[in-house]
């Protein structure tokens, strides 16, 4: 049976978080000069988590057997978060956190990781079995979107589905770009290679050309903000 473009896309999502981890987790990637390793890696992977509930969970939560899967879906996700917060406060030196091993924290995170891997492939399949290409197409576009204006930051303890928790996202999205701002986090504002516009599969869903068919007078593509 042939994927459906939300499988595919999260398919790519998933390979490019793993892309960004891997560096994020290389020795010395605590350093100052380095810290935008992770500092892109738990941006992304917190976008990705909060688009995901506030665009993909509503259908899912209509699946047979919806509430368990959500529960399911956000038991994974608060805990996937709370390793990403005890991961960016070891780098950044909180006291709280730093008789925690490097090594054990990437172990949590790689774990939870491929539970979310496998938990996203599981729903993505049974939401493409239950709805016509075109909605599922149209539900992807809004995934995609969703992540470039969702928090950048983890918030494990806020609500994470329905209305309270697209509220907490957009509230988190505002309060995250204050702060990332203020401290001079590295974090992604713009584009050049952008991991979801970019894509061939991205080309596709949008039906824009390819790099190599982009004409030199193409404006810069659009930041975050």
């Amino acid at each position: 049976m042939t994927a459906s473009t939300l499988e595919m896309a999260l398919a790519f999502e998933h390979i490019r978080i793993r892309e960004l981890a891997d560096p994020a987790q290389q020795p010395g990637a605590a350093r100052p000069d380095r810290r935008h390793q992770t500092d892109w890696f738990y941006a992304i992977a917190a976008q990705h988590l909060a688009a995901a509930e506030d665009v993909l969970l509503p259908h899912v939560r209509r699946l047979p057997g919806g509430p368990e899967l959500v529960a399911r879906y956000v038991g994974n996700a608060k805990e996937l978060e709370r390793s990403l917060r005890f991961l960016k406060a070891r780098q950044y030196g909180d006291s709280r956190v730093q008789h925690l091993q490097p090594g054990r924290v990437w172990q949590e995170i790689g774990r939870l990781l491929a539970e979310h891997e496998d938990l996203e492939a599981e729903y993505s399949r049974m939401i493409g079995e239950e709805l016509g290409s075109d909605d599922v197409s149209a539900l992807t576009e809004k995934l995609l979107s969703a992540e470039e204006v969702a928090p950048t930051r983890a918030h494990p303890y806020s609500p994470h589905t329905g209305t309270a928790g697209r509220l907490a996202h957009r509230m988190w999205r505002l309060a995250d770009t204050a702060w990332d701002s203020a401290e001079g986090r590295v974090v992604p504002t713009k584009y050049h290679v952008h991991p979801k516009r970019d894509s061939a599969l991205s080309h596709y869903l949008r039906g824009t050309p390819m790099p190599d068919e982009v004409p030199d007078e193409m404006p810069d593509r659009p930041s975050w903000e």
